[in-house]
């Protein structure tokens, strides 16, 4: 379980293709720290465990690397697949008990991916239009939450086949939608209460 809130951006260090999984390594600096094989962290919203960790040295500064298996089917669903060296990352450590609820309940488990069809800045902020899949669509409603590749963001306003999102500039700043551009294919994961909602009201027809 995690809250949507991202503690750093990570960067992907090296993607090895296996026969049945895809491999990634990620750079981390927060999210690393007490790490361990087992552990679950949010990448751009998706819920992976760690399966290796390597500290080493690089342009003499330490670094932590830590890695995922990510399955065919979590390859092909979420915009994992279209990550390369370089490329930045949401990292987010799986909530403890105790912790501050800051964003709202996220899963990590994605619900399918969107594209970008705005992005611009509006004064300081910036304003994020996203098309979504009708499945995905349903769920999202006027004020509520939903995870844009692991941030938990509110909708602003609904649209047909989409919604709109004001992005303040520290959200800009410290996620990786500082690099996403139009066209850019995002993580989706609508707020699981309504998921429940729609299932319990179907139980009692």
């Amino acid at each position: 379980m995690f809250t949507g809130l991202v503690e750093e951006t990570g960067t992907v260090h090296r993607i090895e293709p296996g026969a049945s999984s895809v491999r990634l390594w990620v750079e981390a600096r927060v999210t690393a720290k007490g790490a361990r094989l087992g552990d679950s962290i949010a990448v751009n919203g998706c819920c992976l465990t760690v399966v290796a960790r390597r500290a080493t040295r690089t342009g003499g500064r330490a670094v932590t690397r830590l890695a995922f298996d990510l399955l065919q089917e979590t390859w092909d669903r979420t915009n994992l697949s279209a990550v390369k060296p370089g490329s930045a990352v949401n990292l987010e450590r799986s909530l403890a008990a105790g912790d501050r609820l800051g964003g709202h309940f996220v899963t990590g488990h994605i619900d399918g991916t969107g594209k970008i069809r705005t992005w611009e800045r509006r004064g300081r902020d910036h304003i994020l239009e996203i098309t979504a899949p009708a499945a995905i669509c349903r769920y999202i409603v006027f004020k509520g939450s939903v995870a844009v590749d692991g941030i938990s963001l509110t909708v602003a306003d609904v649209f047909r086949g989409g919604f709109r999102i004001w992005i303040i500039p520290h959200t800009f700043e410290v996620t990786a939608l500082r690099e996403r551009q139009v066209g850019a294919v995002v993580n989706l994961e609508a707020d699981m209460l309504g998921k429940y909602v729609e299932r319990f009201v179907r139980a009692r027809r």
